[in-house]
């Protein structure tokens, strides 16, 4: 009998860090690469109130001046569009940026949210998806 519950408790362990490893993979930091600028994307919090992205800029040809409370959107499954609570960031300018971009929680939460990120003078916004269920 103490075996079978230790082969059980062993295949529940293994299960449990698989399902740890992949949920984990599905929130992995993203990034893209146009225009000589990289912006990388992770996502920090997205249980309770509020849900939060960690965002970096990096350049070595231009000011990054981007205020993305008003150049962000977070996109639901459904294709609702809900713009950013606030955007807490290093000073615009520089070569190098990084700050947290947060937004009220969607509810129900969706199976897939996407980020979207429109930078001056790109043609089409940045776009950062991720597998919630």
């Amino acid at each position: 009998m103490s075996r079978l519950i230790l082969r059980t408790f062993v295949l529940l362990a293994a299960f449990a860090a698989w399902h740890g490893a992949h949920a984990a993979s599905s929130m992995a930091p993203q990034a893209t690469t146009e225009s000589a600028v990289t912006v990388k994307v992770t996502p920090k919090n997205l249980q309770g109130q509020t849900w939060e992205f960690d965002v970096t800029f990096d350049t070595h040809t231009q000011a990054l001046n981007d205020d993305l409370s008003k150049t962000a959107a977070l996109i639901a499954s459904d294709g609702k569009q809900f713009s950013p609570v606030s955007w807490t960031a290093d000073p615009p300018g520089g070569h190098h940026r990084k700050g947290v971009l947060r937004f009220n929680a969607l509810t129900p939460p969706p199976s897939v949210v996407e980020l979207r990120i429109t930078r001056p003078g790109e043609s089409k916004p940045r776009s950062f998806k991720w597998k919630l269920k």
